[in-house]
């Protein structure tokens, strides 16, 4: 088969690698659609991986093979693959931080070589663990695999939005209006509350907007807190949402977030950054600060439910569509962005 191989950094090379071999309690998925996420690029970007891997997690597909040992699964469903699943017994899964689980981090969908997530093949390995306790998710008929490819990113920003415990009537700043931030966007309008989207380009701007925004500002604009206070009854937002690694937005959530409020951090940082804080200014206004890192096990119905449901239109956030095989411009796309660039899809 075909498959994008990560050999060092900047390195990608397609080429023809075996089909993997199925275990007996194992599912073999054509891909048919993978999502590029910002964790992919990093991870092409950046020497945080060992080569040779397959990256890509976005997946929806059609199962291709299925071990002997294999129950409820046929050929030929139409599923989405979910690339991590908790083992639901230690410490960190009986106090729900999934994402933390060692069996979360270390058992992982492959196509070959270091186990990495491996959408970006023609064909993924679905481990037995992942299959036996519901990591694959069959997709309806009405759904396109494109669509289905969002079950995991809405996973991702769900969680983030349950974790703040967002609430009806309030006012969420999202800083950066990429396609998460859009995706914040839209699952703040759903849950009842108001979204205020912050980015540099005015057609992100426009369009966060257009997807349900209450507002949209320049990120440069210096006035940015007064125009935020003066939407929110001179408060200030009830949540801030971190959807870009600056410190400059973090700083801006930190004055634009009211007293009692929560900032929580989405997009990862560079290691080497440093925020420098006075915590008198969290203790005196009592500001929450959080992070939440990939997808819950525990919102996982209700992702599929948003999605498959067409609750929010995940369709709109589409903007380039590439062969497998241009995963490499797909990239160059995305760290380079056009005005009109948001969500990109691969297809093997």
């Amino acid at each position: 088969m075909k498959a994008q191989v990560f050999r060092g950094v900047n390195q990608l090379s397609y080429e023809d690698i075996p089909l993997p071999e199925l275990s007996s309690d194992e599912v073999l998925v054509q891909v048919r659609v993978v999502g590029l996420c910002q964790s992919d690029i990093k991870k092409i970007r950046y020497p945080l991986y060992e080569p040779p891997r397959i990256f890509g997690h976005e997946t929806a597909g059609v199962i291709s093979a299925v071990g002997e040992a294999v129950t409820g699964w046929q050929v030929g469903q139409r599923v989405v693959v979910m690339h991590h699943i908790p083992c639901m017994h230690c410490t960190y899964c009986l106090n729900e931080n999934f994402s933390m689980c060692e069996v979360y981090k270390n058992i992982t969908t492959t196509a070959g070589f270091a186990p990495s997530g491996g959408g970006f093949a023609e064909y993924v390995k679905v481990p037995g663990h992942i299959v036996r306790n519901g990591g694959l998710i069959p997709i309806p008929d009405s759904v396109t695999f494109e669509q289905a490819s969002f079950v995991e990113p809405t996973n991702c920003c769900l969680k983030a939005v349950k974790k703040a415990r967002v609430e009806p009537g309030q006012t969420v700043l999202i800083t950066g209006a990429g396609p998460i931030g859009l995706m914040f966007v839209m699952l703040v309008k759903y849950f009842g509350a108001r979204a205020i989207a912050t980015d540099l380009l005015p057609s992100r701007l426009e369009k966060a907007s257009e997807l349900g925004a209450e507002a949209a500002f320049d990120a440069r604009n210096p006035d940015l807190a007064s125009q935020v206070k003066e939407r929110t009854g001179g408060m200030g937002v009830d949540t801030s949402i971190l959807a870009v690694p600056s410190e400059k937005a973090f700083f801006q959530a930190l004055d634009c977030t009211r007293k009692g409020g929560k900032i929580l951090f989405f997009a990862e940082f560079p290691d080497e950054v440093e925020i420098p804080l006075n915590p008198n200014i969290l203790y005196r206004r009592e500001i929450d600060l959080m992070g939440s890192y990939s997808s819950s096990y525990r919102v996982q119905g209700l992702a599929t439910d948003i999605v498959f449901n067409k609750r929010i239109d995940v369709d709109k956030l589409v903007s380039d569509k590439y062969p497998l095989k241009e995963l490499a411009a797909a990239v160059e796309r995305a760290v380079q962005p056009t005005l009109d660039t948001y969500k990109i899809l691969l297809y093997p």
